[in-house]
This record gives structure tokens, sequence and C-alpha cells, in this order.
């Protein structure tokens, strides 16, 4: 761990030409030699990192004076011996911000429990990173915009995610377009996350069809203690194949 821990605390480059940091290059040399069935030569890995193969002569010689046990000569290929592998929460600076950026997007889509659910996770890869890229996740030089999602107030999110999971009926009370009201029993399947509007993907009883349901239009709910039968996730996959349009351009529900 200490050995990692060092090379993600290398200062980072202020150059802006895109050049891949050192370590984060150090770790993908591992990571590509981890996954690699036979010798992995310094030419293939140079292609792959866009860089010359002095490069990775000189980033190999590195990892074997810190004792990553690197096997291999130039002009052979370069194994890692299976007994070596890395921490669970090791990531590059790119990594580190794809996290904070998906974290805060979590926040557009109205749904507390999952928004502290990120926050957990964000709290948790924070406190486990180098001090060197926990500015990074901690206060990242972002800005994700609130959205313009409308809150649901006639379904617990939280609970229509655990309805999906554990394959239970839902009862609910819907409004179209027009304020139509209809009463149904739906088997949820997934939930389909747009810019600014929240779906739920459903087989409708009442219609014996597949349809999308928006979660605030939803004006009550109850999850049942009926279960439906996901048939080894075909409903999922049924589902899937259907056209994904733009729900303000969708056909409206029936």
């Amino acid at each position: 761990m200490g050995l990692l821990t060092a090379l993600c605390q290398e200062p980072l480059s202020p150059s802006g030409n895109g050049e891949m940091r050192r370590s984060d290059r150090l770790f993908d040399i591992i990571q590509r030699l981890r996954v690699a069935r036979g010798p992995v030569t310094a030419a293939a890995l140079a292609a792959a990192l866009e860089v010359t193969p002095r490069t990775v002569y000189r980033d190999i010689a590195v990892l074997q004076a810190r004792r990553v046990p690197i096997d291999g000569e130039a002009g052979v290929g370069y194994i890692l011996r299976k007994s070596f592998d890395l921490p669970p929460l090791m990531f590059s600076v790119d990594e580190v911000e794809a996290i904070a950026v998906g974290a805060r997007l979590v926040r557009r889509l109205r749904d507390p429990k999952l928004q502290e659910a990120a926050d957990s996770v964000l709290a948790k890869v924070t406190t486990a990173l180098p001090e060197a890229l926990r500015a990074a996740l901690a206060a990242p030089p972002i800005f994700v915009s609130p959205g313009d999602t409308t809150p649901a107030e006639g379904v617990d999110l939280a609970g229509l995610r655990a309805a999906i999971r554990d394959s239970r009926k839902l009862h609910i009370a819907y409004a179209d377009e027009r304020g139509r009201r209809t009463n149904r029993t739906v088997w949820p399947i997934a939930m389909a996350y747009y810019v600014d509007v929240t779906l739920v993907g459903a087989w409708c009883e009442l219609r014996a069809d597949y349809r999308n349901f928006r979660v605030e239009r939803i004006l009550s709910s109850r999850v049942l203690d009926e279960h439906f039968d996901q048939d080894n996730g075909r409903l999922f996959a049924e589902w899937s194949a259907l056209p994904k349009l733009r729900p303000d351009t969708a056909p409206q529900v029936s």
C-alpha cells in the first residue's frame, strides 16, 4: 500500500498538453500487465500509452526499483507475477474527477436517498485517497448545474428502486399530460434518467404492454406484497430494446 500511495502522491503536472501524468502511467502499466495472458512488449505498452518504448523501459525500471514484481526484459516482454495486486481504492486524477462529477450529477435526480448514498461514496473515497488527490475530489474545479427536474411527490423513489430490485408490483394513480387520471398495477423494471426527467419503465397490467411513467406525474403509489417474475432478465431486455426517445418527444402514456 505504501508503494502505491507514494505513486499517487507524485506532484501533478502543470502541463496542459494532455500528456499522461507519470504516476497514472505507472498504474496503467501495472493494470495492463495484470490482465495480460502472456508477456507484453515495451512496444505494445508504448503504443497503448502513446509514449515511446524508451519511456516504457524507464517506467518498468522505476516499478522494479519500487519492488513491483515485474519479470522480463527488453525485446522479450514483461509479465507481472500473480502475487501482486493493486489496493482497491487507487485512482488517477481523471478517475477522481469522474467520481466528483458523477456524484454531483446525482443531485439532479431529486432522489434524497440516492443523493445521500452519493455523498457517502464521496466521503469514503475521499478518506481513502492519498492527501495529494483529496482536493481533486473534495473541492474539484467543476460546476454541475442543479437542473430543472420536478420532484416526485406521489412516489418514494427509494421505495420504487427497492421494488425494482425485489420484483414487487406497484399500484399507482397516474395523470397524463392532460391531467387524465388512471389507476394501474405495474411491474417496475428499471429507472430511466434523462437530463431533467426521471421515468420508471414498467409492464402495465392495464394496457398489457410496456410503458414509461414520469415519476412527477405519479399522484400516489403503493408497493404491493405480490411479486412478478423477471423471467431471468427477459422483461428488462425487452424493455431495453424499445426506442428510448426524449420524454418531451415520446408518445404520451395511454
